[in-house]
C-alpha cells in the first residue's frame, strides 16, 4: 500500500514541476498605477488600472492558454499584492497554443487589452463613478 501511495506523490509531483516551468504573471505587471521600478513591464498606454489574478485567469483562458492561478502567492517587491498566475505558452510538441501569443510581452501586451473590455469592468467602474459625481453636485446645496 504504501508503494502505490509513493507512486500517487510521485504523479503529482512530477505534474507540479511540470507547471513550474510554465511563465508566471503577475497583476503588477500590467497594473497602470505602478512605475516601472515597481514592477511594470509594459508602457502604461497597454496597462489597466488594478488587475486581478481572476481577470488575469479569464482572459488566458478565452485566448486558449492553460493557465493555474496561485492565489497564496505574492510578488516580491509587494507582498500585499496577492495572488499570480502560471501560464502555459506551448504545447508538449513546442507548438504555441495560440498562434497570436508566442511570448511574455505579447501576452501582457494583450492582457492590457482585453482586461477593461471585461463585462464585470466596464459596470462597476461606471455605475460607481457615476453616482460619486452625484452625490458630490449635491453637497453643500439647501
Amino acid at each position: 500500500m504504501k508503494a502505490n501511495q509513493t507512486k500517487v506523490s510521485s504523479v503529482s509531483s512530477d505534474l507540479d514541476s511540470e507547471k513550474k516551468k510554465w511563465n508566471i504573471i503577475y497583476p503588477t505587471y500590467l497594473n497602470s498605477k505602478k512605475t516601472v521600478k515597481e514592477g511594470r513591464r509594459i508602457p502604461i498606454a497597454f496597462c489597466a488600472d488594478n488587475p486581478t489574478p481572476q481577470e488575469i485567469v479569464q482572459i488566458c483562458q478565452h485566448l486558449n492558454l492553460q493557465t493555474v492561478l496561485e492565489a497564496d502567492k505574492a510578488y516580491p517587491r509587494d507582498p500585499m499584492q496577492r495572488g499570480r498566475v502560471r501560464v502555459k505558452f506551448f504545447d508538449d510538441n513546442h507548438k504555441p497554443l495560440n498562434p497570436t501569443i508566442a511570448n511574455k510581452t505579447q501576452l501582457l501586451m494583450k492582457l492590457g487589452e482585453l482586461i477593461p473590455r471585461l463585462n464585470t469592468r466596464g459596470t462597476t467602474t461606471t455605475s460607481s463613478a457615476s453616482t460619486a459625481a452625484a452625490s458630490n453636485k449635491n453637497k453643500g446645496k439647501k
